[in-house]
């Protein structure tokens, strides 16, 4: 009994404070999507005065408490769920501190931001303690995806520590010092190491491990490549291009196979690629999904797979409501090491007059020796 009261105790004082370490699970952060907000005495208009007035946060420079159906101008300023999101001024950053991570453990970092101002955005994504000097992410945000006037963005990384510290921080120094993304529903997920299934060379082939995607967007997960993110939150693949692919659901998408799958979403500057170990002189198959993910992405299509030096086109005429074939591509290795990619040739945008970028499904990925070719 004495032991159940201390507990008890331990817990009232733990949520007494205010700037606090808190344990976390796979999902929402404490207060990650911001409904719970500051005090009318911590605010001047929309401007959040005290550094601790956004519960479970702590925050620094021009930060704005967003209420849904806001405007600036003309403006509508968008709320993707609830009532209440924060919007990142000028060299501005919110960050928490989250306990009972597994050091050791790669997490995927997911957020929602929406853009609000005409010049191009960033964000600088980190955590801490680190000991990897790049492991921290600048993502740019001036290029949309989605016709739903928000996006989502995974970022991978290394927990060092069993207690952490999240930041996200608009560096940017504008004149406007109001001006800067808004940012909603921040949450965490462990990703387990891939292993290689039987029947498939390939590590996560399907696609089924991968960041955590908010079950009530439509918007599916954009995932940054390498050259912002050297811990890639989709586990067995890199993101080798210059701009990012998206992650998408079954619950909002079609997808060929399971519950998850790529699209890759502008053209030859967003590429996936994995490097696996092969024998030399040995004949291989790689076999895969081609579609298009429901989402009025039309147009005429074309994959371009790659298996060291073959390279297969695999054409798909998409009318925007879904569906999917099945393509091959038999290779002869050369090396005892084989890099496996896949890119779109074209860019594609929705028909919805969006001017939302899209691209071509793949799913279901899967790399087979061939005994008798």
């Amino acid at each position: 009994m004495k032991m159940k009261k201390m507990g008890l105790l331990n817990i009232v004082l733990l949520f007494a404070t205010i700037n606090v370490a808190l344990s976390v699970q796979d999902g929402l952060l404490p207060n990650g999507n911001f409904e719970q907000g500051p005090k009318a005495s911590q605010m001047k208009g929309t401007k959040v005065t005290d550094p601790h007035a956004i519960p479970h946060w702590e925050i620094s420079g021009y930060v704005e408490y967003i209420k849904a159906g806001q405007t600036q101008g003309d403006m509508l300023l968008p709320v993707p769920e609830g009532a209440f999101a924060v919007r990142l001024g000028e060299d501005a950053y919110i960050k928490t501190r989250v306990t009972n991570v597994t050091n050791g453990t790669f997490y995927s970092l997911s957020f929602n931001f929406a853009r609000t101002c005409a010049q191009d955005e960033k964000l600088n994504v980190s955590v801490s303690p680190n000991n990897e000097p790049n492991d921290w992410a600048m993502l740019p945000m001036q290029t949309m995806y989605s016709s739903d006037g928000w996006d989502s963005y995974s970022w991978g990384f290394l927990a060092q520590a069993n207690e952490i510290e999240i930041m996200l921080h608009n560096p940017a120094v504008e004149k406007d010092p109001a001006c800067g993304p808004l940012i909603d529903f921040i949450a965490l997920k462990a990703l387990k190491t891939p292993h290689r299934p039987k029947g498939n060379m390939l590590k996560n082939g399907n696609f089924e491990e991968g960041p955590y995607i908010f079950p009530n967007t439509s918007w599916g997960v954009l995932i940054p490549p390498n050259i912002e993110d050297d811990h890639s939150p989709l586990p067995g693949w890199m993101i080798e291009s210059l701009k990012a692919v998206k992650y998408i659901d079954a619950e909002h998408f079609t997808v060929p196979e399971g519950k998850r799958a790529i699209e890759l979403v502008a053209g030859r500057e967003s590429a996936i690629a994995q490097i696996v170990r092969t024998q030399k002189g040995k004949v291989y198959d790689l076999m895969f999904s081609v579609g298009d993910a429901s989402n009025s992405c039309q147009g005429s299509m074309l994959i371009e797979a790659f298996a060291g030096n073959i390279t297969l086109r695999v054409p798909y005429e998409s009318a925007g409501k879904g569906g999917f074939k099945r393509a091959k591509l038999r290779f002869t290795t050369v090396t005892e090491r084989t890099r496996v990619r896949f890119l779109s040739t074209y860019y594609h945008m929705k028909s919805d007059h969006s001017g939302s970028l899209c691209g071509p499904v793949v799913d279901d990925v899967r790399l087979v020796g061939v005994r008798y070719p």
